[in-house]
């Protein structure tokens, strides 16, 4: 006989009851008591141990349920956790698979609702009023729970499919069967079959009972919901009619006051638009009431607000206008024309028309026994590497890539305030790493002496120059100047450090950007490069570490954030932060972005502090900004860059052919250019002539400066860039001569540059000392070094 019946489950009740365990094969199925709540099912010895002794909890959200025979089942969360359970009869056993498959769907439905409402709270925008906030609140509650009747319908439904399947197959057994002695096994089968279908049909019943009544507690609600929704949609409507005539109507008071006489408009914001009438006060609260309509009417705040803010607040503090307007208005043709500083229009000029491609990379395999087979009987120092790893640049014109956008120096020029310019300044700063994102190869080390220009007065109003100025350690010199009002200038030296894995180049050095009219001079220095899987798989670049850009004329700074890549983040790849802040330290705006995609700026009209990191215990910064505003964006490459080493359009033409250029210009050197012309085994042999050239130059250089040091001793300096031993042949020569004679190995310097101690940062650097475009102007190259 079996055990008293017990209450039919019911979805999200709790469920009791005895049932035997397989503990182990000397002892067998042992009798204890389970509890199913919440979606977990635990067990005990006895009813009395509930309170405190649970002797194993298993989680239904990720477990399996499986039927064995009339009365055992087995549940399985794949390997930790087994249970081997025997019920008294299947009617029981019944009873609880239904109850247990009830319980699996809803903590499967509460675990996937639990994972997007954690995804989905942060975005949500903070409430508008307690009201509102309450009944979203409610109506999302009432979503969930007829959802999940709709859903523990479903699962009775199947249910009972599967046990109405079961027990017409008995009837049907049912009515082939003689009377005989097993009449009695098979009506005693269909009973049991039909207790289970009617077990089924109860629970079915009384979800449907519960839905049914959630329904209709809340259908007269949502209909006032509803049509509440549509009259304020009906509401929205007519103002957004009203403000767009009102919108036409200022727009077209604003053409007339824009041809007012001289006398009656501001001289200093003619190319602007008319002054404000109103006083400040009025003025200031017109701002704090219209936050939320900045952005679709531009107009109505731009024009007026500019100047009377910078009167209000001065020009380190930009307004908000300003956030919004400036950086368009200070590009239209309007005010470029009006503006006497600006340079013509591009059209009075020629521009040369640049190429758009190069020969496609060949397909060669990298075989490392090629590689080998020419090191054989050399000196370490002396192996070269081949053409296989480099892309057909050098680190000079890579250098030059930086000013791939330099409009936003452009625009940087053009702002009123100081805030502005540095997030502009900031945008060209992480702009600059956006061609390395593909860009794996190696560009080719410059040869001392090597210069590169890159001449575009015409296309983008800039001129720069580079030059290599020292070779151990590697260090590269670059100044460019803007006839719009800028100069930017650094001195680069490479670090690397090779980690197994990757490969991390530090470049050292500080960057230079001087503006001519406000005389702002900012510095920054560069972020780490990592180059990743360097020994096997594909090679990937990641930039990683912080830059602080600072206004030495105004104290501003800028703090970027370049997120290292984790496979285990949430965040976006390749991420990029940061606050632009006075010298008080009040923050003004937020950058945030990507360095390989595009950078976005906001406003801050507030900050607070939030709560706490979890990482590391410190309070976080909650800034209220305006609506965030795209700054910079990645330019799109070109056709077919997979096959030209993912150059960017600039990239494309750094290479090309010039006549006019110095004989010691990276577009002369002949190894580059056979590999961009896919003779690679010519690149390899030129290549290692040019490096032993230069060898041999440098040993003749550091005679000369010995020479020159000691005329009297006979010291023979062998190859220094080896690092190989001074050979003495005077046998009264002491150490400190030896020392005295190593330190005046090499004298060499740069041709169009000077070392010169920095004030602002206390760097010895190089700086551009003059004459390299007025010899280009002349022709006269007699002075460059034959290093080709």
């Amino acid at each position: 006989m079996s055990e008293p019946k017990a209450p039919t489950p019911t979805p999200g009740d709790t469920y009791k009851g005895w049932l035997f365990k397989w503990t182990n094969y000397i002892k067998g199925y042992q009798r204890r008591w389970f509890v199913l709540s919440n979606g977990l099912l635990s067990y005990y010895r006895t009813q009395a141990e509930m309170g405190h002794t649970c002797r194993g909890t298993i989680n239904l959200a990720t477990a399996n349920i499986v039927v064995e025979d009339s009365c055992n089942f087995i549940i399985s969360n794949g390997g930790a956790q087994t249970y081997h359970l025997k019920a008294s009869s299947e009617v029981e056993r019944q009873r609880w698979i239904t109850a247990l498959e009830l319980a699996k769907a809803k903590a499967v439905r509460m675990q996937a609702e639990s994972d997007d409402s954690g995804d989905e709270c942060p975005m949500s925008p903070p409430p508008a009023g307690q009201s509102g906030a309450s009944r979203n609140s409610e109506v999302q509650s009432t979503l969930r729970t007829l959802g999940s009747k709709v859903e523990d319908l479903s699962t009775c439904n199947d249910l009972i499919a599967k046990h109405g399947s079961a027990l017409q197959r008995s009837l049907s057994e049912l009515e082939g069967v003689k009377l005989g002695g097993d009449t009695g096994d098979k009506i005693r089968q269909v009973t049991e079959r039909a207790t289970l279908f009617r077990i089924t049909s109860n629970a079915m019943i009384n979800t449907c009972r519960d839905f049914l009544a959630l329904a209709q507690a809340h259908s007269k609600r949502w209909q006032k919901a509803l049509q509440a929704e549509r009259e304020q949609r009906v509401r929205l409507e007519e103002t957004l009619e009203q403000l767009a005539k009102q919108h036409n109507h200022l727009e077209r008071a604003f053409r007339g006051a824009t041809v007012l006489p001289a006398s009656q408009s501001n001289p200093a914001t003619d190319s602007k638009g008319p002054s404000s009438g109103k006083g400040d006060a009025s003025d200031e609260d017109d701002e704090n009431e219209f936050f939320d309509a900045m952005e679709d009417v531009q107009e109505f705040i731009t024009v007026p607000a500019d100047p009377k803010y910078h009167r209000r607040s001065g020009s380190n503090v930009s307004g908000i206008s300003s956030e919004i307007g400036m950086d368009d208005q200070s590009l239209d043709e309007q005010s470029l024309a009006s503006n006497p500083e600006s340079p013509q229009p591009q059209e009075l000029e020629p521009v040369k028309k640049r190429r758009t491609r190069i020969p496609d990379k060949p397909n060669y395999s990298l075989n490392l026994w090629s590689i080998m087979k020419n090191c054989i009987g050399k000196e370490l120092s002396k192996i070269p590497m081949p053409v296989n790893f480099n892309e057909p640049i050098s680190m000079l014109q890579r250098l030059s890539e930086d000013l791939e956008y330099s409009e936003l120096l452009d625009k940087a020029a053009k702002c009123q305030s100081s805030l502005e310019q540095l997030c502009y300044v900031a945008a060209f700063t992480v702009s600059s790493y956006s061609t390395t994102v593909h860009r794996t190869g190696k560009p080719f080390n410059p040869l001392l002496g090597e210069t590169f220009e890159l001449d575009r007065r015409y296309e983008s109003g800039y001129r720069s120059l580079c030059e290599q100025v020292s070779h151990h350690p590697p260090a590269a010199a670059h100044h460019a100047i803007s006839e719009r009002g800028w100069t930017l200038r650094q001195e680069i030296t490479l670090a690397s450090k090779f980690r197994g894995k990757y490969l991390s180049i530090m470049p050292l050095g500080s960057i230079h950007c001087i503006f001519e009219k406000s005389n702002n001079h900012y510095t920054w220095k560069k972020v780490t490069t990592t180059v990743h899987n360097i020994i096997v798989g594909k090679l990937w670049i990641d930039q990683s570490g912080e830059i602080d850009i600072i206004n030495h004329q105004t104290g501003d700074r800028c703090h970027l954030k370049f997120a290292p890549y984790s496979y285990f983040s949430r965040d976006v790849a390749r991420k990029v932060t940061g606050v632009v802040a006075d010298k008080e330290g009040k923050a003004h705006y937020v950058l945030s972005g990507t360095w390989d995609e595009k950078m976005e700026f906001s406003r801050v009209m507030q900050s607070s502090r939030g709560g706490e990191n979890g990482t590391e215990g410190r309070q976080k910064t909650v800034y209220q900004t305006l609506k965030a505003r795209e700054i910079w964006k990645k330019n799109p490459l070109p056709d077919g860059a997979e096959n030209m080493y993912y150059f960017s359009d600039l990239a494309l033409t750094l290479n090309e052919q010039e006549d006019s250029v110095a004989p010691t210009d990276s577009r002369r050197r002949p190894d580059q250019r056979l590999m961009e012309q896919g003779r690679w085994e010519e690149a390899n042999a030129e290549k290692q002539r040019l490096e032993e050239k230069q060898r041999s130059v440098r040993r003749e250089r550091e005679r000369e400066a010995a020479r020159t040091a000691n005329p009297t001793d006979e010291t023979v300096i062998e190859d220094s860039i080896n690092d190989t031993p001074l050979k003495i042949d005077a046998e009264e020569t002491t150490s400190s001569d030896i020392s005295s004679s190593s330190a005046h190995q090499d004298n060499y310097r740069a041709l169009w540059f000077e070392r010169t101690d920095d004030p602002l940062t206390g760097e010895q650097t190089h700086v551009y000392k003059g004459g390299y475009w007025e010899a280009k102007d002349h022709g006269s190259w007699e002075i460059c070094p034959d290093i080709f």
